[in-house]
C-alpha cells in the first residue's frame, strides 16, 4: 500500500511540473469532460488563474468555464476550433485538440485538450466572420459552407461525378427551448452535431447554418449515396439524446438537391436544397425529399401567395361573410357562422384552399384570424345598434391561433374595443388542437368561459374523439361535421353515427349543430333525432355583410327552391379546414 501511495505521489509530481513548464495551455477534463485542472500557460493565455475558471467565481471566468465544456463536449472527432472568454473580456479564437487517456492519474483525467491561440483577441460581433466556424458546435458557419458548396461543383464540372447537398432542421426545436431552457437547447445542438459528423466521411463538410439548421455537402458516385446517409441521419437524431436529466426525442426533415441534375450552380443547388427542406417540413417532417421542378414550381407560387397576402392585409382586400344557422323547426335565424373571403383586385374572389395554408404555415394567420375576429365582433354589435336581435356569431380558430401566449388577453381586448357583450361570440375550434395540450387547452377555454363566450368543437367525430377528454373540456355546443351529414339519407351507418353525436351532445346538456345540410332530407332526419339547429346550403349560402344583414331583419330563411350542385368549397375565417 505503501508503495502504491509513493507511486501515485511521485506521478503526481512529475504531472504538476510538466503542467507546469510545457509551453502549450493545457485542460485536464474528468470522464464527462469536465475541466478539473488547467496549467499556467492557460491562464496565461487567457488571463485568468484557474480558480477563476473552476470554481467560476467571476463572470468572465464562468463564461470561459462554459465554454470549455461545450469545446470539449463538441470535439468528439479531436479538434474543437472557436473563441475562448479571456479575463479582460476579450475572445481569443483557439484551436483545442481533445484527446482521451486510458488509465489512473492524478487528478483522474480522462481527457486532455491541448489549446492553441490562432490569433489574436477579437470581439464577440468579429468571431464568426474572422474563423468562419459556429462558436458553440465548432462546425463551419454558412460563409464556410457556401465556399465549399461552390467549391464541389467547379471540382464535379472539371472531373464529372454529382454532388449532392442535404439541408436539415431539427422538427419543433423550440419546443425543446420552452421546455427545458436556452441551456439544454444548446447542449442538444452541440449533440446533433456530434452525430452528423458521424455520419459524414473526411471529404464531406458537415455546417451549422443557423439555429437548428445544418447542411452536407458531399461528391457522389450515385444517387442512392444520398439516400443512404439521409437515411442514417434520422436514424441516428431519433435516438434519444440524454440532456441532463431529461431524455429527449428529436426528429430532423431532409432536402436534398443534386448537382448537375437540380441546378448548375451553388447558389442555385442551396436554393433547391432549401425548397426540398420546406417540401420535408409541409409534407410531414421526420423525412427527406429531394428536389423537383415542380416542387420549385410550387415554392415559387407559395412564395407569390404569401407576398400578396401580406398586401391583401395592407389594402384590406379580405371581408367576412356569414352564413345562417338556423332553428329548423320554424326556420329562425339563431346564428351564424363568420368566414373569410379574399377578393383581389386583379384576380377576383381567391378560393381559401389557396391562401388559407400559406397563412397557416407562415404565422400570417394570427393577424388574419385577429382580423376576422373584430371584423365579425364590430358588425354583430352595429347590427345590435340598429335594433335587431341579437344572436350568437361563431368563429374558427386556428392552431396557431389558439396556442399564442396571449390569445385569451386579445379576445379580450377586441371584445372590449368593439363593445359586443361576450355572450354573443362563440370560438369554434377543432378537437386536433386541444388534444395537442390538453391541460393548457382546458386552462384557455376555461377562462374564455368565466368571460361569458360560447365555445365550440368543430368538425366532432373527424378528429380524436376522446370521450373522456370531452367531459373536462368547458363547451357549450358540438358541431357535427358535414361528412356524416352528407350521407345521412342514404348511408345507415352514417347516420347512425349522426344519432350517436347527437344523443352524446343531449346527455352532456350540449348544444348540437350540424353542417352542410344540403337537402329537404338531411333537415328531416336531423329535426326527427333532436338536432334543431342547422347550418348549410339548404338554408343559404355564406352571404356578404349586407346581404345577411337583410336576412336577419326579416328574422325568417327560406330554404333554397331547388337542390343545389354541390357547393364550390371555402375556409373557415382562421382554422384552414374546407368549408362550404
Amino acid at each position: 500500500m505503501t508503495e502504491i501511495k509513493h507511486t501515485m505521489g511521485a506521478e503526481k509530481a512529475i504531472l504538476d511540473t510538466l503542467l507546469d513548464t510545457i509551453r502549450d495551455a493545457v485542460v485536464l477534463a474528468d470522464a464527462d469532460r469536465r475541466p478539473n485542472r488547467l496549467n499556467k500557460a492557460f491562464e496565461n493565455v487567457t488571463g485568468h488563474s484557474y480558480r477563476d475558471v473552476l470554481n467560476r467565481a467571476t463572470d468572465h471566468g464562468s463564461i470561459a468555464h462554459d465554454l470549455l465544456i461545450r469545446a470539449l463536449a463538441a470535439s468528439e472527432g479531436g479538434r474543437w476550433r472557436g473563441y475562448m472568454r479571456c479575463a479582460d473580456g476579450t475572445d481569443r479564437h483557439v484551436d483545442i485538440t481533445v484527446s482521451p487517456v486510458d488509465g489512473t492519474g492524478y487528478p483522474p483525467a480522462h481527457f486532455v485538450g491541448l489549446v492553441r491561440p490562432t490569433g489574436g483577441h477579437e470581439t464577440l460581433d468579429s468571431r464568426e466572420e474572422v474563423f468562419g466556424h459556429d462558436l458553440l458546435t465548432g462546425l463551419p458557419n454558412r460563409d464556410i459552407f457556401y465556399d465549399r458548396v461552390n467549391q464541389a461543383v467547379l471540382q464535379t464540372n472539371r472531373g464529372g461525378g454529382s454532388v449532392a447537398l442535404l439541408m436539415m432542421g431539427l422538427d419543433h426545436f423550440t419546443l425543446v427551448n420552452d421546455a427545458l431552457g436556452h441551456a439544454a437547447g444548446d447542449q442538444l445542438l452541440i449533440e446533433v452535431a456530434r452525430r452528423l459528423r458521424n455520419c459524414s466521411r473526411e471529404t464531406d463538410t458537415v455546417a451549422r447554418l443557423d439555429g437548428d439548421k445544418f447542411a452536407l455537402v458531399m461528391a457522389i458516385g450515385d444517387v442512392d449515396d444520398s439516400v443512404i446517409v439521409a437515411e442514417k441521419v434520422l436514424s441516428v437524431i431519433g435516438e434519444p439524446f440524454h440532456i441532463g436529466d431529461h431524455e429527449v426525442v428529436v426528429t430532423f426533415s431532409i432536402g436534398i438537391a443534386l448537382h448537375p441534375q437540380d441546378a448548375p450552380t451553388g447558389p442555385q443547388l442551396i436554393k433547391q436544397a432549401e425548397n426540398a427542406l420546406h417540401y420535408a417540413k409541409v409534407s410531414g417532417r421526420n423525412q427527406y425529399r429531394y428536389f423537383s421542378k415542380d416542387m420549385n414550381q410550387k415554392a415559387k407560387a407559395r412564395l407569390d401567395i404569401e407576398s400578396r397576402i401580406r398586401k391583401a392585409l395592407a389594402n384590406e382586400e379580405f371581408t367576412v361573410f356569414y352564413q345562417p344557422k338556423v332553428r329548423a323547426d320554424d326556420n329562425v335565424i339563431t346564428g351564424a357562422e363568420a368566414l373569410v373571403r379574399w377578393i383581389d383586385p386583379e384576380r377576383g374572389v381567391i378560393s381559401p384552399l389557396e391562401f388559407i395554408p400559406v397563412a397557416e404555415e407562415n404565422g400570417l394567420i394570427e393577424q388574419l384570424g385577429a382580423w376576422v375576429l373584430t371584423r365579425a365582433c364590430q358588425e354583430n354589435k352595429a347590427w345590435q345598434d340598429q335594433g335587431i336581435e341579437p344572436m350568437r356569431v361563431s368563429v374558427n380558430v386556428s392552431a396557431r391561433q389558439f396556442r399564442g401566449p396571449h390569445f385569451v388577453e386579445t379576445v379580450e381586448a377586441i371584445l372590449r374595443d368593439t363593445g359586443l357583450a361576450p355572450r354573443w361570440l362563440e370560438l369554434e375550434i377543432t378537437e386536433s388542437v386541444l388534444m395537442q395540450d390538453v391541460e393548457a387547452a382546458i386552462a384557455k377555454m376555461t377562462a374564455l368561459r368565466a368571460m361569458g363566450i360560447g365555445l365550440s368543437i368543430d368538425d366532432f367525430g373527424t378528429g380524436y374523439s376522446s370521450l373522456s377528454y370531452l367531459c373536462r373540456f368547458p363547451i357549450t355546443t358540438l358541431k357535427i361535421d358535414r361528412a356524416f351529414i352528407a350521407d345521412v339519407d342514404t348511408n345507415p351507418k352514417m347516420a347512425e353515427v349522426a344519432r350517436a353525436i347527437i344523443g352524446l351532445s343531449k346527455g352532456l346538456d350540449l348544444e348540437v349543430v350540424a353542417e352542410g345540410c344540403e337537402v329537404a332530407e338531411h333537415v328531416a332526419f336531423l329535426k326527427e333525432h333532436g338536432c334543431q339547429t342547422v347550418q348549410g346550403f339548404y338554408y343559404s349560402k355564406p352571404l356578404p355583410a349586407t346581404e345577411f344583414e337583410r336576412m336577419l331583419r326579416a328574422k325568417v330563411v327560406q330554404h333554397e327552391p331547388a337542390r343545389p350542385a354541390r357547393p364550390v368549397r371555402s375556409a373557415g375565417s382562421t382554422a384552414g379546414k374546407v368549408r362550404a
